[in-house]
């Protein structure tokens, strides 16, 4: 999001963050990019002057930090319960930013190529989790 800020204000010589109503299409715009992402290879950002088209790879550059962070959780749970990662019988993704491909790459990478669960819906584990 970061880069496209800057490239707002650079095309339209206006800064985005000075402007909530503009800021808070633009968040709409690069999370409905985001979603698009998940299930193809280009998106578009399109707010009034505005026009970008953001690909899945530079997506991934740009949050590559964040992505590679969302494993340092998964290490901690699995060092405090003593468990290897050859113990792990299942992994089920929570929540809809585990629909990025790149999560779950970098998820069935780290537990050694162990494909992660497609049978349970990421939007309602949670719920299924606690009805069980």
């Amino acid at each position: 999001m970061m880069a496209v800020k800057g490239k707002t204000r650079r095309s339209t010589g206006k800064d985005i963050r000075k402007d909530n109503c503009d800021a808070r299409k633009l968040r709409r715009e690069v999370e409905k990019a985001k979603r698009q992402l998940s299930s193809t290879h280009t998106a578009h950002v399109d707010i009034e002057s505005f026009f970008e088209t953001l690909t899945r790879a530079k997506f991934e550059e740009l949050n590559n930090d964040l992505f590679r962070g969302t494993l340092k959780p998964v290490q901690k749970v699995m060092e405090d319960a003593e468990l290897k990662k050859n113990e792990i019988d299942e992994i089920v993704l929570v929540g809809g930013s585990t629909r990025i491909p790149k999560i779950q790459q970098l998820v069935k990478e780290f537990f050694n190529g162990k494909e992660p669960s497609k049978g349970i819906n990421p939007d309602e584990a949670v719920g299924y989790g606690t009805a069980v």
